[in-house]
C-alpha cells in the first residue's frame, strides 16, 4: 500500500511540476522522509529526477533556450558537487527550514495581478543566471531538489511555460547524473532507497506524457499562478517536515517559570540547556549550563568545597549587560533545590 501512495503522490507532484514549472522534488521530500532517513531522501529523489528530466527533455526539446544553459550549468555543476560533499557535515534539516520559509514568502505573489505576454521584465546579467546556477546546484546536492525554488527568477526573466520546463530539465538532467554517481560513493544507495526511486521514477514518466497534451492548454497568467501556489504548499509542507526532523533530533522543551525576584524562560536542546532570565534586579540575562570541568582548577575546588551533602552540582555561566559571572545550584538524592551561590 505505500508503494501505491508513493505512485499516485509522486504522478501528481511531477504533473503538478510540469505544470508550474518544477516542484516535485519539494512535494516529496516531507513523504520519502517518513519512509526513509533524511540523509537517503535526496538519493530516492534524484532517481525520480533524473528520469523526468530525460523525458522531459525529448518532449519539449524545441523549447530549450540554450543561451541560459550555457551560463547556469558550469556554476551549477561546482555547486552540486559541494551541496553532495556537504551532506556529511550539515544538517539538511536546517536548510530544509530555510527553504521552507523561503518559499512560503512568496504568498503575496499570489494576489498581485500576473502577466499574460511572454516579456522580459528586466535585463538579466549573466553573473546573475551564474549564482542562480550555483545556487541550483548547491542546495540540489543538500536535498536532492530544488523544484520551484527558483521560479520566481523564471517568471521574472519572462520565460513561457514550456520555456521553463524544457530549460529546467536541460539544465538539471546532468546535475542528477553527477549526484547519482556521488550519492552512490557515498553509500546512501540501499534496497529500498533504489526500490522507492524506481516508483517515483515510473511516475515522472507517465506524468511528462500526460502534461504534453495538457500545458498546452494552459494560459501563461493561470501557469504563473499555480506556480507560485505551488511554490507556498511546498514550503509548508517542508516547514512541517522540517519541524519534526529538528524536534526528533533535539527533543527540545521551553519551561517558563516564575519566582519570586525572576522570571525565567529555559530551553533545552539535546544536552544542552539554555535560559532567559529577568531578574528585577539585574535586569536582562543569558544563562548556559556548562560542565564543572570547563572552570579553572581554583573555581573546581571552591564548587566543591561548598557541595556539603549534595548529590548533584549544575553551574550556569551568566551574561548579563554589564559583567558575566557563574551561578552553582546544588541538589540532593531526590533532585530537590538545596542552594545556589554565585562568583564571578
Amino acid at each position: 500500500m505505500l508503494y501505491l501512495y508513493l505512485f499516485l503522490a509522486a504522478f501528481l507532484a511531477f504533473s503538478l511540476s510540469a505544470f508550474c514549472g518544477g516542484g516535485a522534488g519539494l512535494l516529496l521530500i516531507p513523504i520519502l522522509g517518513y519512509s526513509l532517513p533524511v540523509n537517503q531522501v535526496p538519493a530516492a529523489l534524484t532517481l525520480g529526477a533524473v528520469t523526468s528530466s530525460f523525458s522531459r527533455i525529448w518532449i519539449f526539446f524545441k523549447a530549450i533556450r540554450w543561451d541560459m544553459a550555457k551560463l547556469f550549468l558550469p556554476t551549477a555543476m561546482v555547486g552540486v558537487i559541494l551541496g553532495v560533499k556537504m551532506l556529511s557535515y550539515l544538517e539538511p534539516m536546517y536548510l530544509e527550514l530555510c527553504m521552507s520559509l523561503f518559499l512560503i514568502s512568496n504568498l503575496p505573489w499570489l494576489f498581485r495581478k500576473q502577466e499574460q505576454k511572454h516579456v522580459v521584465l528586466f535585463p538579466v546579467p549573466p553573473w546573475q543566471l551564474r549564482m542562480v546556477g550555483f545556487l541550483a546546484g548547491f542546495i540540489s546536492g543538500l536535498t536532492g531538489a530544488v523544484g520551484v525554488l527558483f521560479n520566481r527568477f523564471y517568471f521574472r526573466y519572462g520565460l513561457g511555460s514550456h520555456e521553463i520546463i524544457a530549460t529546467r530539465a536541460a539544465n538539471e538532467v546532468l546535475l542528477h547524473l553527477i549526484k547519482l554517481y556521488l550519492y552512490a560513493a557515498l553509500g546512501l544507495f540501499q534496497l529500498k532507497t533504489i526500490g522507492l526511486g524506481l516508483i517515483v521514477a515510473l511516475a515522472a514518466i507517465l506524468s511528462s506524457g500526460f502534461m504534453k497534451f495538457v500545458l498546452p492548454r494552459v494560459s501563461r497568467g493561470l501557469f504563473m499562478r499555480v506556480g507560485y501556489s505551488a511554490m507556498v504548499i511546498s514550503g509548508v509542507l517542508m516547514l512541517n517536515s522540517a519541524i519534526v526532523h529538528i524536534k526528533l533530533a533535539n527533543d527540545p522543551h521551553l519551561r517558563v517559570i516564575f519566582l519570586a525576584e525572576e522570571l525565567e524562560a529555559r530551553l533545552t536542546w539535546k544536552t544542552l540547556i539554555y535560559s532567559v532570565e529577568f531578574n528585577y534586579n539585574r535586569g536582562l540575562e543569558f544563562e548556559k549550563v556548562v560542565p564543572l570541568s570547563s572552570l579553572s582548577i581554583e573555581r573546581q575546588h571552591y564548587v566543591q568545597s561548598l557541595r556539603g551533602g549534595a548529590a548533584k552540582i549544575v553551574v550556569e555561566k551568566v551574561y548579563t549587560l554589564t559583567t558575566i559571572f557563574y551561578e552553582v545550584d546544588y541538589f540532593d538524592e531526590q533532585d530537590r533545590w538545596i542552594k545556589k551561590i554565585e562568583f564571578d
